[in-house]
C-alpha cells in the first residue's frame, strides 16, 4: 500500500468550515474513514428551525454509510407522496415512486433540525473530529502543501472575543450561499435569482393532519403545503411585488393567507415564519488548489423538487472518499479535480429541473388554464403518467467523465452512456446498449454466512469493491492485481444466486485474498448484470460504477480503473 503523502505539520486534515447538514455528513464520511476534520461554525449554536423537508433514497443511503439512519430514522417519514394540484383543487399530477432500487423508499419527509442535531452528535463517536462553535473563518492562505485559515472567536452577540489560526491540509466550505470560501476562490456564480418572495410558515400540532405534499399551483396564489414528521405542517405562500415583506407580521394578512387552507388561522402555534427568494445559481468550479467548496456554496436551487439538501448531500458523499484516498496517499490529489468534473453537471441539471417546476407553479390565469387542459390530456397516457409518479424526471447523477473506464474500450477517465456491439460485448442489441458505469449501483436485501436479510452495502464495506456474479474474483485476477487489491484494501465479492451460496463458500474458502459470498435472495442483482452485458463491477466507496467488464476483462479493468483515479504506485508496483 502507498505510503502517506510527506505534509506539515497541521492541527487537521480537513477543515470544514460550516455546520450544517453538508459539512456535518462530510466530516462523518471521515471519521469513519478514519481521517482527521474539524468542523468550523460562525453560530454558537446549531440553527434550530426547519428548512430542508424532502430526504431522497441516495441521501439515506450516504446516511446509512455514515453509521447514521437508525438515529435519524425518527425524525423521516417514508413514501412523501408530491400531488401537483390546480386553483380548483384538482390533481394533475401525482410523485408517488414506489422502487427501492437503492435500498431504500424513493422519498422521506423529514425534520431538519432534528436530522443535523444527530449529524452533530455523531462526530462525538471520533477522536479524529471536533465541532467548534462561535469560530468565523475570516482569510484563507494556500501554501501549496497546506492551507491556514484565519478564524475569528465570536460570541452569541456576534461580537468578535479573539482570533486564532488554523492549518489544515485541506479545506471544504460548506458555507451556505453567502460563503466566504467561494468568494476567496474568485470563482463566478453563474445562473438566476428570480425577485418572487416566498413566505415560509411552520406550524406543530398540525391542524389539517393529512400526510405528503400539495404543490398548489393556484393561479391567485401559488402556495405548497406539507405534512412533516412529529406533527408539523408547513406552509410557502408566493408574495406578489405589491406585498412588502414587513405585511407577512401582521396578523390580518397571515390569517387571509391561511384561511383557505384551515379552519381556523388563529388557533394555530407559528414555529418558524420567514420570508426567502429562490436562486438558481452555481459555481464555475468547486476546487481551487487545497480549497473546495460543497452544497449551498458550490450551487443554489429552488425548492420545489426538495433537492438542495439532497444534492449538498451528494457532494459530501463524492468528496469525502476522495478526499480520503488522498490523505491515505493511495492516490495523487489529481483525484480532487474529478469531484467538480463529476459533481458539477448534475448540480447543474437539478437547478434546471427545479426552475423549470417552478415556472409551472407560477403560471397566470390563462396559462395555468392551458396548463391543466395539457395536464389532463397528457394524464391520460400511462407512459406519462409514470413519468411523474416514478420521479423519472429527476435527473439521476451519471459520471461521464472522472472516475470512470469506458465500457466498450476499457479507456479511463470517461464513459459513452451507449456502446455499440464491437464483438468484446456479444450480448449488446444492434442499437447499442446502455452502459451502467457512471451510475449507482443497487442495493437489495442479500444473506452471507455472516448475515441474514441485510442491506448489501453492509456486507461490502465503505470502500472500493470488485464483485463478480457467480465467478471467484479472486481467481479473475493474476499475483500484481491481488497485491494492489491487497494493498489498496479492496473488497472481493461473489454474487450468487442464493441456492448457490453454501456452495461457493466451501469453493472460494482457500481463496489467495479472501472473498465475500453473497446470496441474491431476492433476484435482483442476477437481474442487473442479465440486462447489462457485464459479468464484474468495479464499485467506487461511493457506489457508484467504475467499471464494467466481462469476466476475462477484470486485470485491465480494475487497472483502468486505478489510472482514472491518478493511484499512486509504489516503486516497482504495476498500475
Amino acid at each position: 500500500m502507498p505510503g502517506p503523502t510527506s505534509e506539515p505539520a497541521v492541527d487537521t486534515e480537513v477543515l470544514v468550515i460550516g455546520a450544517g447538514p453538508v459539512g456535518l455528513t462530510l466530516a462523518n464520511l471521515l471519521g469513519v474513514r478514519g481521517r482527521r476534520s474539524i468542523v468550523l461554525e460562525q453560530r454558537t449554536e446549531l440553527i434550530d428551525y426547519p428548512r430542508g423537508v424532502g430526504l431522497d433514497d441516495e441521501s439515506v443511503r450516504t446516511l446509512q454509510t455514515a453509521g447514521l439512519w437508525d438515529a435519524v430514522r425518527p425524525y423521516t417519514v417514508p413514501h412523501h407522496v408530491v400531488r401537483f394540484v390546480n386553483g380548483k383543487g384538482q390533481v394533475l399530477a401525482t410523485n408517488d415512486p414506489r422502487t427501492d432500487e437503492f435500498g431504500h423508499p424513493r422519498k422521506h419527509g423529514f425534520v431538519q433540525p432534528l436530522v443535523d442535531r444527530e449529524l452533530a452528535a455523531g462526530l462525538g463517536r471520533f477522536e479524529t473530529s471536533e465541532l467548534r462553535f462561535g469560530h468565523k473563518v475570516v482569510g484563507l492562505d494556500d501554501g501549496g502543501d497546506h492551507v491556514v485559515a484565519t478564524v475569528e472567536l465570536v460570541d452569541a452577540a456576534g461580537a468578535v472575543t479573539g482570533t486564532t489560526t488554523l492549518t489544515a491540509s485541506y479545506v471544504v466550505g460548506a458555507e451556505g450561499g453567502s460563503s466566504f470560501t467561494r468568494k476567496w476562490m474568485g470563482v463566478g456564480f453563474e445562473g438566476k435569482s428570480p425577485s418572487t418572495r416566498w413566505l415560509v410558515v411552520d406550524v406543530d400540532n398540525d391542524p389539517i393532519g393529512t400526510p405528503s405534499v400539495y404543490l398548489g399551483a393556484d393561479p391567485r396564489r401559488p402556495y405548497v403545503s406539507i405534512g412533516l414528521p412529529h406533527g408539523i405542517r408547513r406552509w410557502e405562500f408566493m408574495l406578489f411585488d405589491e406585498e412588502p415583506t414587513e405585511l407577512v407580521e401582521t396578523a390580518a394578512f397571515m390569517h387571509r393567507l391561511l384561511a383557505p387552507h384551515v379552519p381556523d388561522p388563529s388557533a394555530l402555534n407559528v414555529i418558524n415564519q420567514r420570508v426567502f427568494t429562490h436562486h438558481g445559481r452555481i459555481a464555475a468550479g468547486f476546487r481551487k488548489g487545497r480549497v473546495l467548496i460543497a452544497g449551498d456554496a458550490a450551487h443554489l436551487m429552488p425548492v420545489w423538487l426538495g433537492q438542495g439538501w439532497n444534492s449538498g448531500i451528494r457532494d459530501a458523499t463524492n468528496l469525502a472518499w476522495k478526499l480520503t484516498a488522498v490523505l491515505r496517499g493511495e492516490c495523487d490529489d489529481a483525484l480532487l479535480d474529478t469531484y467538480t468534473a463529476e459533481r458539477h453537471k448534475h448540480a447543474s441539471d437539478m437547478i434546471d429541473v427545479n426552475m423549470a417546476a417552478g415556472a409551472i407553479m407560477k403560471c397566470g390565469p390563462v396559462k395555468g388554464w392551458l396548463r391543466d387542459r395539457a395536464a389532463s390530456a397528457l394524464n391520460l397516457a400511462p407512459s406519462v403518467k409514470s413519468y411523474f409518479s416514478e420521479l423519472r424526471f429527476k435527473p439521476m447523477p451519471r459520471y461521464a467523465t472522472g472516475v470512470v473506464v469506458d465500457q466498450a474500450t476499457l479507456e479511463p477517465g470517461r464513459s459513452d452512456v451507449r456502446f455499440k456491439d464491437g464483438g468484446l460485448h456479444p450480448f449488446t442489441d444492434s442499437a447499442g446498449a446502455v452502459s451502467p458505469v457512471g451510475l449507482q449501483f443497487v442495493q437489495p436485501r442479500v444473506n452471507t454466512a455472516e448475515h441474514r436479510d441485510v442491506l448489501l452495502d453492509d456486507v461490502t464495506g465503505d470502500w472500493w469493491t470488485l464483485a463478480a456474479w457467480g465467478n471467484n474474483p479472486a481467481r479473475l485476477l493474476g499475483p500484481a492485481e491481488l497485491e494492489l487489491v491487497r494493498g489498496l484494501g479492496i473488497s472481493l465479492v461473489c454474487f450468487t444466486p442464493e441456492t448457490q451460496r453454501p456452495w461457493a463458500e466451501k469453493q472460494y474458502a482457500d481463496s489467495p485474498v479472501p472473498v465475500t459470498v453473497v446470496g441474491d435472495v431476492t433476484g435482483r442483482l442476477k437481474n442487473w448484470f442479465d440486462t447489462r452485458a457485464c459479468g464484474v463491477v468495479v464499485l467506487r466507496p461511493d457506489r457508484f460504477v467504475a467499471a464494467a467488464c466481462l469476466a476475462q476483462q477484470t486485470p485491465r479493468a480494475l487497472r483502468a480503473v486505478l489510472r482514472s483515479a491518478s493511484y499512486r504506485s509504489r516503486e516497482g508496483a504495476p498500475a
